[in-house]
């Protein structure tokens, strides 16, 4: 349920209805714009009586919500939200390609493309330090070892990092890492997601690969009902009947999401993919629809990658890239809220 307020509403009346709306039980989430207050209530809303508190001098209307998701839903919250990694802002018109390689390989790998993809454009640097792969046999990533050369990139370029969790017992290794990434495979780890949501640092949460968006939405919730208030979302393709690629990008998430949401959309077209080829025009579609950024493997070296070479561009691919980028940007959709 949601309650708008009038302009400038009496502080006395505003307390008094805060007081009994907490004292059954409700949480209250208010968002205030330039002329409109909008006080969210989360909880079981059932008991409370809708045309009570229209009746208030200072209530414009009350609204039902049916979205299952509160803390995600635009509805409660209808400005976009806006993160902050490092000086670089994502989210209400702001836009950020994330670069680097699937995983970490070595020193001189990562901080080579670290160096390329900044020079390049990108504002943040993407790497893999533990990587949930399909089979046991495959390289599973340099793990702490990995971050550690992650930071050593951060210093020698002073771009933020992210890379990617896959358990609990994984995140005190994560304390200077600047955005902390879920797969798609633990999109739904919900006992990770409650405890990314007592921190205070940015969340990049990857779509599963069989998931809907209201399932996204709701392990977003996970996050926000905890206190954490700085998700990202990633569209990063969807497992369907088509082998051609190594997913499906489903590209019209990234518009339906926006209007549903006000957290910052992204799109991963390298695993959306899983071909290099079509990581340029995925990325440009991908801006002329709306997506707040872009996060996308770049390899020095492809073809010897340790991990998903065919689906990384090289730094020069990635350097026209991002200038056909920056080309279409302003003819990008806007979703009316």
């Amino acid at each position: 349920m949601i309650i708008i307020l009038k302009n400038n509403p009496e502080q006395r009346q505003l307390e008094n209805l805060r007081s009994w709306l907490l004292s059954m039980g409700l949480h209250i989430h208010e968002s205030k714009g330039e002329s409109t207050t909008i006080m969210g209530l989360i909880g079981d809303t059932s008991s409370v009586d809708m045309d009570l508190i229209r009746a208030l001098d200072i209530v414009e209307t009350v609204k039902r919500i049916t979205e299952p998701y509160k803390n995600a839903n635009r509805k409660f919250h209808p400005a976009d939200t806006i993160i902050d990694i490092g000086g670089h802002k994502i989210g209400g018109g702001h836009f950020q390609i994330m670069g680097g390689p699937c995983s970490v390989e070595s020193k001189e790998q990562i901080c080579l493309v670290a160096n390329q993809v900044k020079n390049a454009g990108a504002n943040i640097l993407r790497g893999g330090a533990f990587k949930p792969r399909s089979s046991p046999y495959s390289f599973q990533g340099m793990r702490g070892e990995g971050i550690s050369l992650l930071l050593e990139a951060k210093a020698q370029t002073g771009l933020p990092i992210v890379t990617e969790v896959m358990d609990i017992s994984q995140l005190p290794l994560f304390e200077e890492v600047d955005i902390i990434q879920v797969g798609a495979r633990n999109m739904q780890n919900f006992e990770l997601l409650k405890e990314l949501g007592r921190m205070d640092k940015p969340i990049l949460l990857k779509r599963g690969l069989s998931s809907t968006l209201e399932e996204l939405l709701m392990s977003a919730e996970y996050i926000l009902s905890g206190g954490n208030s700085k998700v990202i979302l990633c569209e990063r393709g969807i497992r369907t009947f088509e082998t051609a690629t190594r997913n499906t990008l489903d590209l019209s998430a990234v518009p339906l999401l926006k209007s549903l949401t006000h957290l910052p959309v992204i799109v991963d077209p390298s695993h959306g993919t899983g071909l290099y080829k079509l990581v340029a025009p995925m990325s440009l579609a991908a801006v002329a629809a709306g997506a707040d950024g872009l996060m996308i493997e770049v390899h020095n070296d492809p073809e010897h990658a340790m991990s998903d070479g065919p689906q990384s561009l090289k730094p020069e691919a990635f350097t026209e890239l991002v200038k056909a980028i920056e080309a279409i940007r302003p003819f990008a959709y806007k979703t009316n809220n």
